[in-house]
């Protein structure tokens, strides 16, 4: 469903200057702006899915607003990001980097400011992203009686799961991660297993819709610049964030299994920082122990435009984490042709189809996983039919215009049920 006409009023006509059909649209994302420079401890998937949603959005003809926290002393009030989207930046808590998992106190002082901007001109529409996100701009909204839609990006029950005693969030998330879910008008999961776990929290199904996340479908695509070959026959590569849960040990442990095979594990910080960095030391240990330090290649972070070439360096993609959310490389590594193994958690058992377009297996299963590989690796027309089949999938299902489409199309929904309840449809 993606509506294109009968939208509800922008606003009283006149008011805002906006035409009939154009909403206007307040995305709020605390700790992770539009604008921040990826590959930091708290900045990744889900700046670029707000950037490249806000962007979509206006491509629509919308007129959206991100507001996230202030968090340098010089920064501007407002940014204007491109043609139809505009970064607040809130005063919440000091002006400077705050880690994530320490925002919390600062939320009630959010959800004020943003109330105070809402008062004087309130959004159509407001889409909250990440936990605390939510937790301020759900006491705004009502307040306001403006309509709230979530996406929760991750949940505090899945993250407690896994890592236990290491989870660093605040013991508060799980209970106002479940009054966000009740308290919302629409939860925008973005995958099937994010349903059932909202459902498991006392959110009721019926408010919950599927949206999943995008990738740049012009960024990313097989033909174009490819990063240079190393010495082996084969390479697999693996991209993200420099953090346990994401299973660069298990890759590293697979590779001993695969002769004439290199890994380059791309993020973390720059390459001048490796040599500090624990995960790296931690995961060039494991590497040692297995006999394979000569086959494991540490870029660091890279920036967005040495992304696609390295893929299509790649004969295989790996995406091996204990929990995967979602998961964006999956994403980005079929938009590129490439085959991806991955392990069956979360988002990626909706974007990888075994056999289509790559391999499910089990999660910290060195021996799965370079059993999946080696299949791939002595078959170079399944790896040609699954990168093919992948990029198919990709144009098919996840590029950001049909991504926006059925955000749009709920944001359209939870309106129309507004003014039918009020009876100004």
């Amino acid at each position: 469903m993606t509506p294109t006409t009968g939208f509800p009023p922008a606003g009283p006509p006149g008011d805002d200057g906006l035409a009939p059909g154009v909403l206007s649209i307040a995305l709020v994302s605390e700790h992770a702006s539009p604008l921040a420079v990826l590959g930091g401890v708290d900045a990744g998937g889900q700046n670029v899915h707000v950037a490249a949603l806000a962007g979509a959005l206006a491509d629509r003809g919308h007129r959206v607003t991100v507001h996230t926290r202030r968090d340098a002393p010089g920064l501007p009030d407002r940014v204007r990001l491109r043609e139809g989207v505009e970064v607040h930046h809130v005063p919440a808590g000091p002006p400077e980097p705050v880690p994530k998992d320490g925002l919390l106190p600062y939320m009630a002082e959010f959800g004020r400011q943003l109330a105070r901007v809402w008062r004087a001109h309130p959004p159509d529409v407001v889409h909250s992203h990440y936990w605390m996100s939510g937790l301020a701009s759900l006491r705004a909204a009502r307040e306001l009686g403006l309509p709230l839609l979530h996406t929760f990006h991750a949940l505090g029950t899945v993250k407690r799961r896994h890592q236990g005693l290491a989870d660093t969030s605040p013991p508060e998330r799980i209970a106002c991660e479940t009054e966000v879910g009740r308290g919302c008008d629409r939860v925008i999961a973005t995958c099937r297993d994010e349903v059932a776990e909202l459902v498991r929290m006392g959110v009721p199904a019926y408010r919950i819709g599927v949206v999943p996340c995008g990738v740049d479908t012009d960024r990313f695509t097989p033909v174009g610049p490819v990063a240079p070959g190393g010495p082996f026959r084969y390479r697999l590569m693996q991209l993200g964030r420099l953090v346990p849960r994401k299973g660069a040990a298990v890759s590293v442990a697979a590779l001993a299994r695969l002769p004439g095979t290199e890994l380059v594990v791309v993020g973390g910080p720059p390459a001048d920082g490796l040599d500090d960095d624990p995960e790296v030391r931690r995961l060039r240990g494991v590497a040692r122990d297995a006999g394979v330090a000569d086959r494991v290649l540490f870029t660091g972070g890279v920036d967005a435009g040495r992304v696609s070439p390295l893929l299509r360096s790649a004969d295989v993609v790996l995406c091996p984490a204990d929990y995967e959310p979602f998961g964006i490389v999956p994403l980005e590594a079929m938009a590129c042709g490439r085959p991806v193994v991955a392990s069956a958690v979360g988002g990626q058992l909706d974007t990888v189809a075994d056999p289509g377009t790559g391999r499910l297996v089990p999660p910290g299963d060195p021996g799965a996983l370079a059993r999946a590989v080696a299949g791939l690796l002595a078959d170079p027309a399944a790896r040609e039919a699954c990168g093919a089949a992948g990029r198919r999938r990709v144009l098919s299902r996840y590029g950001w215009r049909r991504i926006a489409a059925a955000t749009e199309a709920a944001y359209c929904e939870v309106l129309d049920a507004g003014s039918a309840a009020t009876g100004t449809g």
